[in-house]
Formats: C-alpha cells, structure tokens, sequence
C-alpha cells in the first residue's frame, strides 16, 4: 500500500497525530522557548504558590523579558507574532498553570490590545512599552458584581464635570487588579450627555484618588494568581484618560474576544499536562504486580484523554490559522473557547481517576489544573454563553433571554 506508515512505526504518545508538523520552524522554537521557561521557572514554584494562594509580581519583568506581553501586536516594544505564535505560548504557559497564562493573557489581550487597538497615540507611548516589558502590570474592568454575562448592564458611570471625567462604581473578578499600574475600566456615559449613555473605555492609572482593589481571598481556584475587586469612588481623570477609538460595547466585547482566543490554545496545554501525568504515573504504578497501565479500563481512560487532547490541539491550531488569515468569526472563538475548555476540565476529571489518591495533592499538577479550569469554564463568557452564541450563529435566532 501507499500513503501509509509502515506497520509498527513508532507513535509519540504525547502527540499521536505528528499535530508538531503542521508548526513552522520558528513556531516550534518559539514554542519550545516557552515550555523550557515554564518547565523551569513555574512548574518547580507553582505548587507553592497555588498552596499560598499568591503570583509573584516580579514574573512579570520574566514575560516581558521573553517576549510575550502584548506579543501579537505591532509596535511600542511589542513582539509583532502571528496570532498561532501567541496562542502556542499560551498553550505552554496553562501547561504550567492557569495563572500564568492568565497574566500574560490580561496584559496582552485585555489590558494592552484596547489602548493600542482604541487608544491615543499618547496613550499607547506612555503605558504600551512600559507594559511589553512587564514593567508595567494592566489589568481590565468589565465584570460587576450583580453584571456578568449582560456586561451591557454595568452600574459603573462616567460623568463629565468640566473638562474631566468622574468615574464611579465597583468591579469584580479582576485578575492583577491588586498588582496594577493602569486599569482599563468600562463605564457607562450620562444619557443626557454628548455620548448618550454609551460604554466607553478609560485608562486609570492605579495611584488615582479613589481607586482602590482589595485582593479576592479564600478562591480555591486560580489560586496562583491575583484576584481583585476595583473600587471607584469619585476617581477624577483628565479628558484624555478616554479611548478615543471606541465607543459603545463593541470595545470590551473585542477585548475579550483576543482574550478568548488564547485560552481557545491555553485549555489544551491544561489538558495536556494531566494527560501526561496520568500517562506517566500509570506506567510507574503497580498493583496486582503490574503496571495499572496494563489494564484495560485504565488504557481506555489514557486513550480517550489523549483523543481529546489531540483534537482540541487541531481545533486551536485552525483557529489560529483562520486568525492569521484574517477569516476567524467571533463565533469561531466561541467554539474553541467552549469545546477546548469543556474538554480540558473532563480530562482533568479523568486523569485524578487515574491517579487515585495521589491525584487530590498537588504534588501532581492534575487538582491544581482540574480546580484552575472550573474558573475558566466560567470566565471570559461562561460556557453557556458560548453555546448560545454557537445556537445563535447556526439557527439564526437569538436565546438569550
């Protein structure tokens, strides 16, 4: 026969499909360069800092260092890769921990990519260098207490008195609010005022008077990086703090769906990382004197999470092709956003049954990603957002309400 491998050919069980050879030779440099970080600067701490419930600020300056704050973007100290360059880092950094990709993920996508998207060019030259380099920390505020999935319904106002801007209200979930330097806030514009009531966007430096963010404790998830709420209480900025570029929801709405893209990538180095210690620790255990990766059930939980694994990396990386040609549909993101975490945290689930025991501990990194993933099945549009989305796009009438 022809087209085939002959029989009996080696498979590489942490990639059965060859998915490596549909990478270029810098994507699998630049990939190889962030799984060698993270396999020696996050994965030898994570464990701690997940038990501490802490991320190190000084991480930053590491990203920024390597490239991977704002990657995606172009100019004002940024990397300029392609969008699948980005979302193999992404891939990496949640092989290590969520958190990580998480930081890099909120700088990059929802801090940096509105101010050099919808910003003044002074805007992007005062925050956007400082922030490609980690030395300066962003963070983005969308979420409200009692607004989640209806962001639309945000409480926040923004007032003009004289030629400043006068913010109020509250944000929730807010991951490096506590750690930031600037702050892109989403508020709502007084009706009878020029902008008719419109969401806009504001770059708030976290040293303004009443701006405050009170870290987020006792999370039993995403335990390795900082959660904050933002407190707004009569914070007075310039004219200028505005986002010239963007008025209404379509501001916040593009952000997050940058941000969905990379967790669309980030879900399956999750995924990975149990899948190959479930792998690992079935061939290294024994009972009933051998390996419990002789048996029968255990193999097929080791296949199916490898199946899963395979093909949420397909996904992602047609998604990131589809980006880099600029032919990726928001509801495009919806589906690997969706699919890609769902299979993520079923993964998990099946890798701690592997583990047993061992599997509750984080000296294996499988409770720790199976926690990490619950909070990502929910954050940047909660699962059922997205099928809706997905319903909407196929049937063509709107369920969401």
């Amino acid at each position: 026969m022809t087209g085939h491998a002959p029989l009996g050919q080696h498979v590489d069980p942490r990639d059965v499909l060859a998915t490596d050879s549909l990478l270029s030779d810098e994507e699998r440099l630049l990939r190889d360069t962030v799984r060698q970080f993270v396999g020696d600067r996050i994965l030898p701490e994570v464990g701690e800092w997940f038990d501490a419930g802490t991320f190190p600020a000084e991480m930053a300056k590491e990203f920024g260092s390597l490239g991977l704050l704002g990657m995606h973007l172009e100019g004002y100290g940024c990397a300029g890769t392609s969008a699948t360059a980005y979302g193999l880092a992404c891939l990496e950094l949640e092989a290590g921990d969520s958190g990580a990709r998480s930081f890099v993920s909120v700088q990059g996508s929802l801090a940096m990519f509105p101010i050099w998207a919808f910003g003044s060019e002074e805007q992007k030259q005062r925050w956007l260098p400082g922030m490609a380099a980690g030395e300066l920390i962003g963070c983005f505020g969308l979420t409200e207490s009692d607004s989640g999935s209806d962001p639309s319904s945000m409480r926040t106002t923004a007032r003009r008195d004289g030629d400043d801007w006068v913010l109020n209200g509250s944000k929730m979930w807010i991951t490096n609010g506590s750690i930031a330097d600037v702050a892109v806030v989403w508020a709502r514009t007084d009706p009878e005022g020029p902008d008719g009531g419109a969401v806009r966007g504001f770059v708030v430096p976290t040293d303004t008077a009443g701006f405050a963010a009170p870290e987020i404790h006792r999370k039993v998830s995403l335990r390795a990086s900082v959660t904050s709420e933002l407190v707004l209480d009569d914070v007075r900025l310039p004219a200028d703090a505005v986002l010239p570029g963007v008025s209404g929801m379509r501001g916040p709405l593009s952000c997050l769906n940058e941000a969905r893209f990379g967790i669309s990538f980030g879900a399956v180095g999750a995924a990975r990382a149990c899948y190959e210690a479930a792998l690992e620790y079935s061939l290294d255990r024994h009972q009933f004197d051998q390996p419990i990766a002789g048996f029968q059930l255990t193999q097929r939980k080791l296949v199916e999470m490898m199946v899963s694994v395979q093909r949420g990396t397909l996904v992602a990386l047609h998604l990131g092709r589809m980006k880099d040609a600029g032919t990726l549909a928001t509801q495009q993101v919806s589906f690997g956003k969706m699919d890609n975490v769902r299979m993520a945290l079923e993964v998990a689930r099946e890798a701690r049954s592997v583990l047993g025991a061992n599997g509750i501990t984080t000296e294996y990194p499988v409770i720790r990603h199976m926690n990490n993933l619950e909070s990502v099945y929910t954050y940047e549009g909660t699962n059922e957002i997205h099928t809706l989305i997905l319903g909407h796009a196929i049937t063509g009438i709107p369920a969401f309400q």
